[in-house]
Formats: C-alpha cells, structure tokens, sequence
C-alpha cells in the first residue's frame, strides 16, 4: 500500500484532511453516504470537480496520517488489512453506481480546495480512464496442473531416480543411471512447454472475450494446495460479456489435469494505472 502526500507534509497538528477515495463519472451524490469509510471519519460524501466528475472523500483526522504514524500501520497487518477493507468497501459502492477510477489507498489533501484544484488538472487523465473502464469489470483467472502434470512432477522423479545408498554402482549401472538423468531433463523440459501452452492457449481464449489483458507474476502454491500454478491473469470484460466468460471458464473446466478458477467480478485496479492521486 502506498501514502501519496500533497500540498506539503503535516505534523501532528491535530487537524483535518481530505482522504480521497476515487473518482466517478456522473455519480449520485446519495451513494457515497452508504459506507461507513474509514474509522474516526466524517461521513462519505461526493466531492464535485466538475460538470460531470465527482470525487469520493472523506474528511479524516491529519494524526492518523501522519508519517510516523502510517509507517508503524504499515508493520501492523491487522490495522493495515482494517484500512485496506474499508477503503476497498467505499471504492466498491461507487462502482456500484458509476464508472469509477479507483486511487491509491491513502491519498491525501489538506482540504476540499486543495484535492479539487489537484484532481481537475487531471481532468483528460481520468476521461480516458473512464472511458476504458465504463461498464466493465475487472475478472481474475488463475489456471492449475495436477502435480503429476506440473513441472514440480520431475524433481519428485529425480529423487525417486536417485539412489538411497552411495555404494559403489554395479558395473554398466553409470550408463543406466546417466540414461535416467537425461530422461527426468526431458521429462521437466517437456512439461515446462507443456505448462507454458496449456496456459497461452486458456490465456488466449479469454483474450477473445476481454476489452484488455494482463498476466501477472506466477505465484507458489500454499502449503497443501494440489497444483501448480501456470497463468495468473487479470482481464477487463464488458458487463454485456459477462456470460459469455463464465460460459467460456465452465468449458475449459473439464475432467484431467488443468483446473481452471475465475474470481470476480471487481472494480477495475488494474486497468487504471495510468490515473494517480
């Protein structure tokens, strides 16, 4: 999570500030007021920046922002997840009512004047954001092997291939030996293109459906999850599409040893990162 800090620092002074949550098109002013937002507030409210934008804000107090003090939340992962809920339950009820622009947890003004004056001279940036989110939402896929089918499968063939013992070998056991070896390289190489087609090929189908695309960084399993990852990818999908994908994500689910999950929908993160604070 990141502080993003304008119009200068402040101290514990014991004053207010505009925390700004995102920013909308053509929002009802009545639907901020729906979230509790963050603790110790003042109410939700719509901030206008224009004819047609609005911001979520929240007047907060300047102490619980401080540097000092968002550091330490930063090493707190029960008050820092507390903060993340709630900024995330405002974003999400804006959505619900208005193309929105999500921005960084923790943006911060001195007050209404300042966010409004910093905010409208990004006026074009959030049009084009908007414009590519309006009526769409945000959908995760993460595509798993069996283990027997992963790549992890060839080192557990290594250990099994390698022998308990270091006693002297039988004679001609070195050239069956080095022949097992080359077969477990193959083997993981093998199963390394595998992996990389089944998941360029699920990865392609959802593209089809998708407005945009992004693959993200492959993440290891959890203790006792059965699988292994090969696609981690997160796609913007019109509403209108929205059964199509789901019939697409059942088509792919079938019995062997791919598993396909689809997460979603969410407000679109990762198709704004052009828009900051």
């Amino acid at each position: 999570m990141t502080r993003t800090l304008h119009s200068g620092s402040r101290s514990g002074s014991g004053g207010r500030a505009l925390y700004v949550f995102a920013v909308c098109r053509d929002l009802d002013p009545g639907i901020p007021g729906r979230s509790s937002g963050l603790p110790g507030g003042e109410p939700v409210r719509a901030l206008p920046l224009g004819a047609h934008l609005s911001a979520v804000v929240q007047t907060v107090r300047a102490d619980d922002f401080t540097d000092d003090v968002w550091q330490e939340r930063l090493t707190d992962q029960e008050e820092l997840e507390r903060y993340a809920r709630a900024h995330h339950a405002v974003v999400t009820a804006a959505a619900g009512g208005a193309p929105t622009v999500p921005l960084p947890m923790a943006t911060l003004y001195h007050g209404d004047e300042s966010a409004r004056a910093a905010l409208a001279s990004q006026v074009a940036r959030f049009d084009r954001a908007l414009d590519r989110v309006a009526h769409h939402a945000e959908w995760g896929v993460k595509v798993f092997l069996s283990p027997s089918a992963g790549p992890g499968a060839a080192s557990r063939e290594e250990t099994a291939a390698t022998p308990p013992d270091r006693a002297r070998p039988a004679a001609g056991s070195g050239l069956a030996y080095l022949n097992r070896r080359r077969n477990i390289q193959e083997n993981r190489q093998r199963r390394h293109v595998e992996a990389g087609l089944r998941a360029d090929a699920v990865d392609e189908a959802f593209r089809r459906v998708a407005t945009e695309a992004r693959r993200l960084r492959l993440r290891s399993a959890p203790s006792g999850d059965q699988g292994v990852q090969v696609l981690n990818a997160t796609y913007l999908v019109a509403e209108a599409r929205s059964a199509e994908l789901h019939r697409l994500a059942e088509s792919l689910r079938e019995p062997g040893d791919v598993r396909v999950a689809l997460s979603g929908p969410w407000v679109p993160y990762s198709f704004v990162g052009e828009v900051e604070g």
